[in-house]
This record gives C-alpha cells, sequence and structure tokens, in this order.
C-alpha cells in the first residue's frame, strides 16, 4: 500500500528481482581497429582511447578513424520512438530536434564520415515568466556558449561541427559558439516554428491569462480551454516573431544557415529534410576548407542586422547580434549603427506581433522567408552579396538560385493552396509595404533618464494612442516599482495603489546586476489585453519579450544598479516620453516634480543630485553565478555592449595578464 499519495517504501528501496540479471563482466567487441605503425607511434594517446571507446559504444571498429564530425544540440526531454514524452523538455522548442539531430547524423554516416552528438540544453523565458528563474535566462546565454565551445574543443579530431538550436537563448548561444570557433567549418539548423491553432489563442495571448482573469475579461473555464489548445504541433519556437523566431532569421542572415531554413514548421517533412541538406553542407564545407570565420564577417554583420530591420524582430536581438560579433572578433554595432540602419530599411514582413495582419511565423516562412525579404533588398542595393554562406556560394548566387527555383514556386503554391494567401501579403516590397502601413521597427530615444539610450519597438504601439503626425506623446507622473512582482500586482489591481490609466510604470532594479536583465513580458501582455492598458507606457532598465506590445522603453542604460539616473526616479516625477515612428527618434525626460517644472539641464542637476531610490537592490534571491555574470558583463560594456565576456578588459580590470 502507498504512504498517502506516493509509492511504497518497499517500491523504493526494493528491485531485488533485477539482481538475478546482474553480470560483473562483459564480451568486449570483437574486430580489429584501423591501427598502423603512424598511429601507434605518433599519434596522441587520447586519438586512441577514443577509437576503443567508440569501439566500445558500438560503432565497427574498422571505422572508428574516419573523419569526425560534431553535432551540438540543446535538445532537451525524452521522447518515445512514437513521440510520446517519458520526460518533458522544458518549452517546445527543443522538444522535436532530436529528430533533426538523427536525420544530420544518419546522413553523415551515409557520407562516410564518424559523426558525434553534444547536448546542452536550455530553459524557457516563457515558463519563468515572473518566477526566479528569470533570473538565470539572459546569464544562461553566455554559460552556454562557453560550454558548447568547450565541448568543441573537447573533441579533438572534428572536421566540422552543426549546432542545432531554435530558442531566446539557446540559438543565440549556439550562434555564439559557432562565430567564435574560427577555423573551423560549421552551420547552423534553426529548429523552426510551431504550428498555429485555428481554434485557440496563440502563445504570446495566453501568457495574458491571469491579468485578464483579474480584470474579468474572461472566466476560469475559457482560461483553460485556451491555455491548453494553443500549441498546434509539439515542437518549434512560438507563433510570433519574438526572440527565438528573430534569431533564426538572424542565422539565416549571417550566411550561418542554409537559405529558407528559418521558420521552417517543426516536425514536418520540410524541416526533416533541411538537417539532411545541412549535413551534406557540411560535409562540403569541410571538403573545400571553408571555416566560419569566413562566413561571419564584418560585411554578414551589416547583411544580419539590415535583415533583422525588415523583418522587425525581436528588441533582444540588440544583446545577441553583438555578442555573436565580438565571439567572432568584430567590431560590434554601436547605438548610432542600429540606428542608422533603422533608418535605412523599411519593415517588409507582417508578422505577429507587429500586424498590421499578424500572420504567424510558419505562414511568412512559406511566404518564401528570409531569402524572400533578401531578394527586396537586393533590389534596394543595400546587400552586400559577395559575403560566402554555408552552401559553399556566396550570397548573391543563393539568391540567383532562390529567384528562379522550384522550391520558391513549390512553397509559394502551397501557402495558397492551405491558407489562401499570396505570398506579397505577408512579404512585401518597400512600397506595398508602405501603403500597407508597415513602418520601421525600432526608436532608440534618449534624454537625461537614458544618457547611453533605450530602445522602443515603435511599431507596438497602439495606433490610437498616436497623433496624426505619426508621434507618441505622454506625460504624466512616474509609477516606480523595484520588482516585476510588485509591478504585475497593482496592474491586476491587487496592490494598495492599482495603476491607472495614464500612469507611467518605471521599474528599476531589473537590469544585468539586479535580477540578471530579466524579460518583463508578464507586464506587456497584461496591458496588451487589458483595455486601458495602451494608456499606461512602461520605461525600465529590463528587457522585453519579442512580442511585447505597448509604449515600452527598455534596455535603459546605465541601468540603475549601475549608477543610472533611471534609478533616482521616485512615485510622483513628471516624465515627457517622445517617440517619433515616423523620423525614428525619441527622448524620455524627467521634467518636473510635484507642481514644479525643469529646464533639461535643471531636471539633470536634480536628477544628478539626488540619492538612488531607496528600495533600490538586487533582488533577494538573485544566485550567485548571476552575481558574477552581472559583474563581468558589466566591466565589458554591459547591456548596449552585449552583456559579452570581454576578456581583456576583465583581466585589466584584475590586474592580471
Amino acid at each position: 500500500m502507498a504512504d498517502g499519495n506516493g509509492p511504497t517504501f518497499e517500491a523504493i528501496v526494493g528491485g531485488d528481482e533485477t539482481i538475478s540479471s546482474m553480470r560483473t563482466h562483459g564480451q568486449g567487441p570483437q574486430g580489429e581497429l584501423p591501427l598502423t605503425d603512424e598511429i601507434l607511434r605518433h599519434a596522441p594517446s587520447g586519438d586512441l582511447f577514443g577509437m576503443t571507446q567508440d569501439a566500445g559504444m558500438g560503432w565497427r571498429p574498422e571505422d572508428t578513424n574516419l573523419d569526425q564530425y560534431l553535432i551540438l544540440s540543446t535538445l532537451g526531454g525524452l521522447r518515445a520512438d512514437d513521440g510520446r514524452p517519458i520526460a518533458l523538455g522544458y518549452h517546445s522548442g527543443h522538444w522535436e530536434i532530436g529528430l533533426l539531430v538523427k536525420e544530420a547524423a544518419t546522413t553523415l554516416k551515409q557520407q562516410g564520415v564518424l559523426p558525434f552528438a553534444g547536448f546542452c540544453s536550455d530553459p524557457c523565458d516563457g515558463r519563468t515568466q515572473g518566477t526566479e528563474g528569470m533570473y538565470d535566462s539572459l546569464p544562461y546565454r553566455n554559460d552556454a556558449a562557453q560550454v558548447m565551445r568547450r565541448l568543441i574543443r573537447s573533441l579533438p579530431r572534428r572536421k566540422g561541427v552543426m549546432g542545432v538550436a531554435t530558442c531566446d537563448k539557446g540559438l543565440p548561444a549556439m550562434m555564439m559558439a559557432l562565430a567564435g570557433s574560427g577555423n573551423l567549418p560549421g552551420i547552423i539548423v534553426p529548429g523552426g516554428a510551431m504550428l498555429p491553432t485555428k481554434d485557440a489563442e496563440d502563445t504570446a495571448q495566453i501568457q495574458s491569462l491571469g491579468a485578464r482573469f483579474a480584470h474579468q475579461l474572461i472566466d476560469r473555464d475559457y482560461a483553460a480551454r485556451m491555455g491548453c489548445g494553443s500549441c498546434g504541433s509539439a515542437g518549434g519556437g512560438c507563433h510570433f516573431l519574438g526572440t527565438a523566431a528573430s534569431s533564426q532569421v538572424v542565422a539565416e542572415a549571417f550566411g550561418m544557415a542554409l537559405p529558407h531554413s528559418a521558420l521552417s514548421p517543426s516536425g514536418e517533412a520540410v524541416w526533416v529534410d533541411m538537417a539532411r541538406r545541412s549535413a551534406l553542407a557540411l560535409v562540403n564545407l569541410a571538403a573545400r576548407k571553408i571555416p566560419m570565420r569566413d562566413i561571419v564577417t564584418q560585411a554578414s554583420l551589416e547583411n544580419a542586422m539590415l535583415v533583422f530591420a525588415a523583418f522587425g524582430g525581436s528588441t533582444n536581438m540588440l544583446l545577441h547580434i553583438p555578442a555573436v560579433a565580438h565571439a567572432a572578433g568584430l567590431t560590434p554595432p554601436a547605438l548610432e549603427d542600429w540606428t542608422r540602419i533603422n533608418k535605412l530599411v523599411p519593415r517588409l514582413v507582417d508578422a505577429l506581433p507587429n500586424g498590421p495582419r499578424n500572420f504567424p511565423t510558419v505562414q511568412v516562412f512559406a511566404a518564401g522567408g528570409v531569402p524572400e525579404v533578401m531578394l527586396h533588398l537586393r533590389q534596394m542595393g543595400l546587400l552586400d552579396l559577395n559575403v560566402m554562406t554555408v552552401t559553399g556560394r556566396t550570397l548573391g548566387e543563393n539568391l540567383d538560385w532562390w529567384q528562379q527555383s522550384a522550391r520558391r514556386k513549390a512553397i509559394k503554391a502551397r501557402l495558397k493552396e492551405l491558407d489562401n494567401l499570396a505570398f506579397d501579403e505577408i512579404i512585401m516590397d518597400a512600397d506595398a509595404a508602405r501603403r500597407a502601413g508597415l513602418t520601421s521597427t525600432m526608436v532608440f530615444p534618449s534624454g537625461n533618464i537614458a544618457p547611453q539610450g533605450a530602445v522602443v519597438k515603435a511599431t507596438a504601439i497602439d495606433p490610437s494612442v498616436i497623433d496624426e503626425d505619426q508621434v507618441y506623446r505622454h506625460t504624466s507622473r512616474a509609477r516606480v516599482f523595484v520588482s516585476e512582482k510588485d509591478a504585475i500586482e497593482a496592474i491586476k489591481g491587487q496592490s494598495d495603489r492599482p495603476i491607472q490609466p495614464g500612469d507611467i510604470i518605471v521599474l528599476i532594479g531589473c537590469g544585468p546586476i539586479g535580477t540578471g536583465m530579466e524579460e518583463t513580458y508578464q507586464l506587456t501582455s497584461a496591458l496588451k489585453y487589458i483595455p486601458w492598458g495602451k494608456h499606461v507606457p512602461v520605461i525600465t532598465d529590463a528587457r522585453f519579450s519579442g512580442v511585447s506590445t505597448g509604449a515600452c522603453v527598455g534596455h535603459v542604460g546605465p541601468e540603475a544598479l549601475a549608477g543610472g539616473p533611471i534609478g533616482k526616479l521616485r512615485d510622483g516625477d513628471v516624465i515627457e516620453m517622445t517617440i517619433d515612428r515616423r523620423n525614428l527618434t525619441g527622448r524620455i525626460e524627467f521634467v518636473g516634480e510635484g507642481n514644479e517644472r525643469y529646464t533639461p539641464q535643471q531636471a539633470a542637476d536634480v536628477l544628478q543630485a539626488r540619492p538612488p531610490h531607496p528600495d533600490l537592490k538586487p533582488a533577494d534571491h538573485l544566485p550567485d553565478d548571476t552575481r558574477l555574470w552581472a559583474a563581468l558583463q558589466n566591466v565589458s560594456g554591459g547591456s548596449w555592449a552585449g552583456c559579452v565576456y570581454d576578456v581583456r578588459k576583465i583581466l585589466a580590470r584584475l590586474g592580471s595578464v
């Protein structure tokens, strides 16, 4: 009988029936290793022992000296052969990618080489939203990139490496690892996108269930149904153009992934086939001695930023693209580079959540995905077409193929057949995009609250609060919070001072030093789906989800705990916000307190003289791992440098060589 509801004591401590089949010796593999006098005399002992282990794991002994290729992935969970879960993954994005690893490994084996697989799983920003797990989310990226680089180096005879990853931190980490692998051929296999459902809310909207229930906008039964049915497939990144999808787009735009691989529908035949073709491409890169450093270059970095702007992706890529550049030894983009690119490139893609029609990412793939967008950018003369890609050909050659390809015709026909949509309803040229009301996505406001800069996804501001001249203007009093928990309770009306329409939420102490730069989608999703939420802007030193909407100004630098002026704001301070969506400029300014109003210089002097907010401090349960990460990235330049580890700056600060 069970103790309470758990298993019995006997079940826990027993298992005697397994002892009778236990062995104390085993028969080694039969056969001979392909050893030569040269190998025995000159090869490292590790090579010989590695061959012994390869045979021990079941590989044919005579094939243990084949060229070695490493497949790294962020696989999570354990699936049965029929797809049913044995142990769940942290998120759907890494749940099915073992199928990609298997297909790639099988293909490599057919090519007469020796495949290896290594794994470094990743967390989920959605699962950790509003929890202390969020304190580990962004720091994980640097840790994982280090582990992945170590795994690559720990297979000394590898000829090439494939990185299979999907989501918010795992894929940026994989790009960092491969970009930093220098002379090694490599390729990224994006893990794809989840299929949307026709009878449920998307994975962005369901994250606001709690806030809508608190305001009696939905009932419990509705929440239960929607929460259950949002995922149209077991695997893949979320439906929207958030950080997961944006990372896939950027990997392909860099030339690190095959053409038309980003945003492929997870679990579908076209998705599995991508892994097969990527394995062939990797063998080709190794044969032709084309290393990753010839692909991730200053020119391909510019291309990636252009494509990212044309898609209108997640603001989190302001952290990840510089980190990939840093890993590759390139000059990372500065704030002025982001501004220049965003002014240069119109948004060409109508994808959830930036609208106006909000197509899910799988439909963006079916409209032609990254290469279709690149055709338009080529027509505008913006791309460097001479950069090398993982096909072994230049970007210009890839686009020449795509323009005339059977694949392009077939995918567009399938979109029309399944959804009765034309590809150019989703991916447009510049003129059509303007007629559809698409504008450049990001504005980088400055001001006395954000002297180092900040970012707002201007396209995500509700059009009804934008003036006719395409300028968002909002002046009001600040409601200052030092924790996301307190802010969400005030939004839900569960605090002594609930948020009112017109308030400006200022969330401080949530940058890298305070919380590991947590993502605050709890706040932005709640405000999106509460009727008056569009009248409540947010200013924070934290970051946002790629699906966040509203007048949300994040990445404010310096962060509060690094001495930033945002950390000196108080309840009742008057803040003036101006976001110009047409000219892509903006200001966020402290302009007064009480009935007093200041000139810009007076306001700056007042903030300078103030002490930090009395409640400002790092989160109570911030892990030591994250505190160390925060200190190292702060020395290295902080969030606007990509939250990287700049070893030279760190060693200089430590007084080391």
